[in-house]
Parts: C-alpha cells; structure tokens; sequence
C-alpha cells in the first residue's frame, strides 16, 4: 500500500512537472512572433504563425492522440510526446543554422511538431491528474494544482526571452534564443528518463475490446461532454483574446482607436493578467475540495461577463494608476504608478475569472465517461484550436468596429460558459453503459 502510495506522488508529480512544460514550450511561440518579424522582414500576423502552428496541432492532432492514447495506454503516450517535444525544439534550433531563405519554413515545421507534442501531453496529463486525484473535487483541485505551476511557466517563459532579447529588438535572431531552447530540450530529455523509471498507473485498469471509433462515438453520445468540448473551445480562445487584443489597444495611437501607452507599460499591464491567473489557480487549487467544479464555473463566468461588460461600455477616457514596469528618461527600468483607461483595469480581473476554467470544464466534462475516456480526452484536445481561432475573430472586429466593440466576442464566449456552468455540465446520459 505504501509502495502504491509513493508510486501515486511521483507520479502526480511528474504529470504536474510535464503541465508546467505545455506552458512552457506553447508560449515561447509569442514572443518568438518578435524575432521572426525582425529577422525576416515579414508581417505581424506572419511573425505569429508560430504561435498558430501550435494550436492547428491540436485540431489536426487530437483526435489521433486519443488512438494513441487507447492503444499504448497513458505512460507510452507521455514517453512519445516527450520525446516529440525534444525533436520539435531541436529542429526550431536548427532553423538558426539554416539559409536564411528555408530558416522561416524550418522554424514553422518546429512549432507545429512541437504542437503536436503538447497536445498529446494535454491528452495525458489532465485525464491522468483528475483520476489521481480521485475524481470529482478532488481531483479539480488536482488539476488547478498542475495549473498554478503551468501559469509559472508561462511567465517565466516570455521573461526568459525577453531578457535574452532586450536592448536589440530590432536585430533579434533566433539565434539568440538559443539558450531558451537548450533548456526545453534539457528538460524534455530528463522528463523523457524519469518517465521511463517510475511507475505510472494507468486511470483504466482494463482496456476496452471495442475500437477507438466506437468508442468516440460512444463519448459523444454524452450531452455534458458535447458541450463541454465546445465550452473548452471557447474558453481558449477568451484566454487569449482578452489579454491580445487588450495590449493591441493599449499600444495603438490614440487616433486610431487606442490608448497611445508605451509598450513597456502595456507589456506589464498585459502581464498583470496572467499573474492573476496564477493566483486564481493557486485559490482554485486550495479550494477545489470544498467547492464544486460547477460552482466554481458558474461565479467565474458570471463574474466575467460583468468585467468585460464594464469594460466595454466604460469611457476610455477615464484613467486610473496601476503599478506597473516603467522606463525612465535614462532609459533604466522601475516599478512606478502610470495612468491606464479603466477598461484595461476591468479587462485585466478577467485573468482571475479565466483561471480556474480549463480545469473546471474538463472536470465536468469527462465526468463519468468509464471507459469513454482516454477517446473523450482527444476530442477534446481538437477544441483547443479555439485559442487560434476566435482572437481571429475578435481582432477582424475590432478592425471594422473598435477595440471595445470587439469584445463582444468575448461575452458571447463567457455567457455560452455561464449556460454550461448551470446547465449544459449536467449528466442526463447515466443510463449509457460506462464499463
């Protein structure tokens, strides 16, 4: 029993270390959209195809992962998706030592391969912390814990390269991302051995006899998993509209809609928003045993929707100071109180509403599934690419109608939420067979 016990925690352990670097490897594509824009004269929306490489990953991926994941079981899976992520940031590396003229291409080729890998380790690592867990509450509260630690590594990350980069934007190379890229690979490397020596229990003790595709069907035949897919969806794709299209505002001239800050300030502003996901996550994890997945997404979502709603119908005209990162007429860097449109201070709470939702939704989703599992987990990884899709949306709207008004995407997204949250999660298929 003992024996089970330690082998439970290292196991927890190592899915918590492997949630940290999801995070870390998918947000080294953003800020890398810097380099590739400088280093190759293209545009803005070419600079991000890295960061879009990743989610077409998960949509191309998914589902695949899911075969993957019923026919090798859940430790094989992680082995493979570790060592995936090591040849996806090594051929990003190698995109540094290649001809200018296929550096871009290679570098693209990366990011995709390095997607792929993070969405079987997504496919991995959530189903497997919410049955260590033991299910229900308790295992939510797990999976906030595994995303407190993937928050930190995803600041940790733009930090990483931002330092590597200060001082010459203009003339950043990937090369100089080298050592952010050394690291992941180091990483990747020591998570593939300790994963090959610990024992990691399998969520299903039997395998079903039936095929993967009869047993996504079988998955979709659950209401509360259906429409918890379209609410993760969703959800990704709020995640990172609300802070990119906040910080487009911020940076934008004042005659063209924006609020005319410098970028230094945006930057931190932006950054407060992940901050407070970190800290919502670290709540949701000591709460998630005496609160519900449902109660938690009920209060979040309603609390977003009226964040965002007093965002976009407050004058951008009014300002209010927030403690942020300021650079000083000698060029230095300080920390300082600067003016900011209060519509940036409602937009950035919003990080607190979003934290605890990914582990909420999956919870609730896959609630029980049996067997339908593993097959439920990639499914719902395709849904993801909502992350790549609806900021689309969002930054096309704020192009023909205004920051503010393009917002409305978002409460679109978080009223959807707010239903699942209060009715869609419930189970109205228990009569469908689960073992």
């Amino acid at each position: 029993m003992t024996q089970q016990k330690n082998g439970n925690i290292i196991a927890i352990i190592t899915m918590i270390f492997l949630f940290g670097m999801i995070a870390f490897v998918t947000n080294l594509a953003a800020p890398m959209g810097i380099v590739l824009k400088n280093q190759f004269s293209v545009s803005n929306a070419l600079g991000m195809l890295g960061n879009l490489g990743n989610f077409i990953a998960y949509a191309v991926m998914g589902i695949p992962s899911g075969i993957l994941l019923t026919k090798v079981g859940y430790k094989k899976t992680a082995l493979i998706a570790v060592a995936i992520g090591f040849i996806g940031v090594g051929v990003q590396y190698l995109s540094g030592h290649t001809s200018p003229s296929s550096a871009f291409a290679v570098y693209l080729c990366g990011a995709f391969i390095s997607g792929f890998s993070m969405c079987l380790l997504n496919t991995v690592v959530n189903p497997m912390l919410n049955k260590l867990g033991g299910e229900g509450n308790k295992g939510n509260q797990l999976i906030q814990v595994g995303g407190s630690f993937n928050s930190v590594m995803a600041t940790i990350t733009p930090m990483f390269v931002g330092i590597l980069i200060a001082g010459s934007v203009e003339k950043a190379t990937i090369s100089q991302i080298f050592p952010v890229m050394y690291t992941a690979m180091a990483v990747f490397a020591f998570a593939f051995f300790v994963l090959l020596f610990v024992n990691i229990p399998e969520p299903s003790q039997t395998k079903s006899s039936e095929s993967i595709g009869t047993l996504m069907k079988g998955a979709l035949k659950f209401r509360h998993f259906v429409l918890g897919a379209i609410a993760i969806f969703v959800y990704v794709g709020v995640e990172v509209g609300v802070p990119g299209t906040l910080n487009l505002f911020l940076t934008d001239p004042i005659e063209k809609g924006g609020a005319g800050i410098s970028s230094t300030i945006s930057g931190f502003v932006v950054g407060t928003y992940w901050l407070l996901m970190l800290i919502g996550r670290l709540a949701g994890a000591s709460l998630g045993a005496k609160i519900s997945s449902r109660t938690m997404m009920i209060f979040t979502s309603g609390l977003g929707l009226i964040l965002v709603l007093l965002a976009m119908f407050s004058s951008t005209s009014t300002l209010v100071d927030l403690p942020v990162l300021q650079q000083s007429a000698t060029g230095g860097l300080s920390f300082g109180m600067a003016e900011v449109p209060v519509n940036a201070m409602y937009l950035v709470l919003v990080g607190i509403c979003t934290s605890i939702m990914w582990g909420g939704i999956f919870n609730l989703a896959v609630e029980g599934l049996g067997k339908y599992l593993a097959a439920a987990s990639g499914l719902f990884m395709v849904l993801v690419c909502g992350g790549g899709i609806l900021p689309v949306i969002q930054g096309w709207l704020a192009d023909v109608a205004g920051f503010m008004n393009s917002y409305w995407v978002i409460i679109i997204a978080l009223a959807y939420l707010f239903y699942y949250g209060l009715v869609g999660c419930k189970n109205v298929n228990k009569d469908i067979p689960v073992d």
